[in-house]
């Protein structure tokens, strides 16, 4: 019975990407009225809910926002939240017409969307509690290690593992709430995520000052809004809205706002500085995926 849901839930996704399709991003658009962003509701300071009246904001989202109001300012822009397992097929069908959340461009993924200019760059790193004596992910041999199911971190745990022949039992939450709380309740010892949303994680916790990120990178990954593939009127649009706003320093204004300053709904600063990979970008625009930096 459930392999026949399962077969049924995808002949309607199917079905209506083949609607989705029939028509470009900006007919869609025009002829609704409104535009579906795709946000995540745990993902902050890029994506996340603030407050119980589900309003979304974060680097992402307002970047989305501006390129939204430049590109199509007379559409309403309706939330849509997603989770890292559902963003691909929801934003591939055409369900939702751009993806705010913390999404890496990996050529993977490029077979599915379409992404736009890289505008961060994260690096995946361990959170531990405070008084942890842990300081690298090797230290983690034989330990629980919490991830989010559907995030990178899971397979560059594995590759990070099968490369330094360690065991590192992995438990996966269903988004980044659930695996942190892994993490605060002791059934993990760490959870692998990219450093700009662990950060986020424990501003917002109940003890921000019982937790420390530590250990080595796993992996330097470009983090990009998304769309739908064979669209490259609306990949333009979007992609020229976002250099301007880098030329600018608009940009820098926006990471700044969400990166340096206080943050809802804590007021709590993450004190991440703009990194030199990211000045760059800001500089010379790109699209490469992660695999372009692996191979740096």
């Amino acid at each position: 019975m459930k392999f026949s849901i399962k077969m049924v839930a995808a002949a309607v996704a199917f079905a209506a990407g083949g609607a989705a399709f029939a028509q470009s991003t900006f007919d869609k658009i025009n002829s609704t009225g409104k535009v579906v962003v795709g946000v995540r509701e745990s993902s902050a300071p890029m994506a996340y809910a603030i407050g119980s009246n589900q309003t979304f904001g974060g680097y992402h989202v307002e970047l989305c926002e501006r390129v939204l109001k430049e590109i199509a300012p007379k559409a309403k822009i309706e939330y849509m939240a997603l989770t890292a397992q559902n963003t691909m097929p929801l934003v591939q069908n055409g369900t939702v017409d751009i993806g705010c959340g913390p999404t890496t461009n990996n050529l993977s993924r490029q077979k599915q969307v379409a992404f736009a200019v890289t505008t961060y760059v994260s690096q995946v790193r361990a959170a531990v509690r405070a008084d942890s004596n842990i300081t690298s992910v090797k230290q983690l041999d034989g330990k629980t290690v919490a991830a989010s199911a559907g995030t990178t971190a899971v397979q560059l745990l594995r590759k990070f593992a099968k490369d330094n022949s360690i065991n590192l039992p992995t438990t996966l939450g269903k988004d980044h709430f659930e695996s942190f709380m892994l993490l605060e309740s002791g059934r993990a010892d760490a959870f692998v995520l990219d450093d700009n949303l662990l950060a986020g994680v424990i501003a917002n916790s109940a003890n921000p000052a019982g937790f420390k990120i530590v250990g080595e990178p796993l992996g330097s990954e470009p983090i990009a809004l998304l769309f739908r593939k064979d669209d490259p009127a609306f990949k333009k649009a979007v992609d020229d809205s976002l250099s301007k706003m880098m030329k600018s320093g608009e940009l820098a204004k926006v990471y700044d706002k969400w990166f340096m300053q206080p943050i809802p709904p804590k007021g709590q600063a993450l004190n991440l500085p703009m990194s030199d990979a990211l000045k760059k970008l800001l500089q010379e625009p790109n699209d490469k995926p992660l695999e372009a930096y692996a191979d740096q």
